[in-house]
């Protein structure tokens, strides 16, 4: 069931059943692990982000394109008063008065999301490719482990690229207001490498920073935002491939 359930293709009855079963197995453990890595490897080597230009298009429009106004009322019946006409243009040009104020405090704000919408949007492309092309490195090597309570970690690293990349499988949410921060070990001190997604139980994180000299992984659980040292017991510690 190794392979099933690293593709998360159990039933939930069946993946419960596993996972108690791979808490004190060792061997299932390691060889889900390995199959956790590999499958991420080959999903990400294989991945292709969309065209620039569509994004483009797409973000360029959120700042054009404003929000349909609701329909206009039923037209008036002839023999209606001029008096009543007046009165609603009067209350016309007031609300469009009212309403380009507004859009103007409106354009701005869109177009400061756009701008991060697009950042963010970049950002996540860079990563992705970066960890592809750990992934898919012809020199990445691939160390596996058990993290306990079913969840599973593997480290790749390039030393050609000198990154590394840190696959998670099952992780557990952290408590309230903490994350699990990745760390380089070197030589006995902890470099930090970054912060994991903490709503997210599987996941690909491309480790901040050179592997350089650092010989194993640590994952800590930290504050919100991270530490600049490691403030609690590490959940795991793996040797990096050699």
């Amino acid at each position: 069931m190794t392979g099933a359930y690293a593709l998360h293709a159990l039933p939930d009855d069946e993946r419960e059943s596993f996972e108690r079963h791979l808490a004190g197995c060792e061997p299932c453990a390691q060889e889900t692990a390995e199959l956790a890595a590999t499958a991420a490897r080959l999903g990400l080597a294989l991945s292709a982000p969309p065209r620039p230009e569509m994004r483009e298009q797409v973000l360029r429009r959120i700042t054009t394109v404003r929000q349909q106004p609701p329909g206009p009322p039923d037209a008036p019946r002839p023999g209606r008063t001029a008096l009543r006409a007046r009165r609603l243009s009067r209350w016309a040009l007031a609300a469009c008065l009212a309403a380009a104020a507004a859009l103007g405090g409106t354009a701005v704000w869109q177009y400061e999301r756009a701008e991060d919408a697009r950042e963010q949007a970049r950002r996540a492309e860079q990563g992705a490719e970066e960890i592809a092309a750990v992934l898919a490195a012809p020199d990445a090597t691939t160390r596996a482990a058990a993290l306990g309570d079913g969840a599973t970690g593997a480290v790749v690293v390039s030393r050609d690229r000198d990154r590394a990349v840190f696959v998670a499988s099952g992780m557990a949410r952290p408590p309230g207001g903490k994350v699990y921060q990745l760390w380089f070990d070197d030589g006995g001190a902890m470099r930090s490498a970054g912060l994991m997604d903490p709503g997210r139980a599987d996941q690909a994180v491309l480790m901040e920073g050179a592997v350089d000299g650092a010989s194993a992984l640590g994952i800590t659980v930290e504050p919100e935002g991270g530490s600049r040292r490691p403030t609690s017991a590490p959940v795991a510690l793996m040797e990096l491939p050699a």
